[in-house]
């Protein structure tokens, strides 16, 4: 299949495109900067020049392609709700252009989403919309788009996703640790976090792509929940400062906008996603990838 990937050289994005071609796929990505093309071409992919912000150009990115695997997102927190909502846009627009054709189209959402109800499953359903939830805009999108006979299906992700090049929450827990001198967690620190490494997740993709159903979710979530005060007394030993249990007020002024997440209990099932499409997890747990990987090197 020739395969139109957005956020194409981004951490996820781009181990999507090396498992791709790997499996013998052509890989059509979505790149900004020259920079980007320059790598996508390097990896053994072709560019597409466009940006998520020009619907236009990802129109015609999906238009030239056998299937659509949507991974890119803005994740500046500062206008969150915003970029929720263009990811609602960019969806329906990549949409518009496999109606009724059966081409899949693969959306990215998060365990998060359907957390607080016990352990997480496909099955599992937001107990409230995007008014509420912003991020839920991305699953609305695919549902809408399923209705006007799009083959899409959704890939939930865990909190972490790991990995050499992480940039995201865990990362974002060691840039906190090391300024203010401490690494805390909320209570007793039970609180889980599913977590996935960026190799297996791209696997995930690939598997969606090639055998996944229509209005099929899929969890890439490797380990069911790691405790919070797990990772932290990880991070307390690497950066030799002491893991503090804070209230759910103290951790609020702590943690700023990570605070809902560092607080959020998501133990995440992935049996059916096991099952359905054959995804066995193979590489490095979130605890192991702290301890031995490269989260620590300046």
């Amino acid at each position: 299949m020739r395969v139109f990937v957005t956020g194409a050289s981004g951490f996820v994005g781009s181990a999507v495109v090396q498992e791709l071609i790997a499996a013998g796929h052509q890989v059509l990505g979505l790149a900004r900067s020259d920079a980007s093309a320059q790598a996508l071409i390097a990896a053994g992919a072709d560019a597409h020049r466009g940006d998520i912000d020009d619907l236009e150009s990802l129109k015609q990115g999906a238009a030239q392609c056998d299937g659509v695997i949507h991974t890119a997102f803005n994740h500046d927190f500062s206008k969150y709700k915003a970029n929720c909502e263009a990811d609602r846009h960019i969806i329906i627009a990549m949409g518009s252009v496999l109606e009724g054709s059966q081409r899949p189209l693969i959306v990215t959402s998060g365990t998060a989403l359907v957390a607080g109800n016990g352990i997480a499953t496909e099955d599992s359903k937001p107990a409230v919309t995007s008014d509420i939830i912003p991020r839920l805009a991305s699953d609305e999108a695919a549902a809408v788009v399923a209705a006007r006979g799009v083959n899409v299906s959704v890939v939930r992700l865990s909190p972490s996703v790991h990995g050499d090049g992480d940039h995201g929450f865990v990362p974002t827990l060691i840039n906190i640790a090391r300024e203010k001198g401490i690494v805390a967690y909320v209570n007793e620190g039970a609180n889980r976090w599913p977590a996935v490494h960026r190799l297996d997740a791209a696997r995930l993709y690939r598997l969606a792509l090639e055998k996944g159903a229509a209005n099929a979710i899929y969890h890439g979530a490797a380990e069911e929940g790691v405790p919070m005060r797990e990772i932290a007394e990880v991070i307390s030993k690497h950066l030799n400062v002491p893991a503090v249990s804070q209230t759910p007020e103290e951790a609020a002024a702590h943690f700023d906008w990570i605070a809902h997440f560092v607080a959020i209990d998501n133990p995440t099932s992935f049996q059916k996603t096991k099952h359905t499409l054959g995804w066995e997890p193979t590489h490095v747990s979130l605890l192991e990838d702290l301890e031995n990987g490269t989260y620590f090197q300046s």
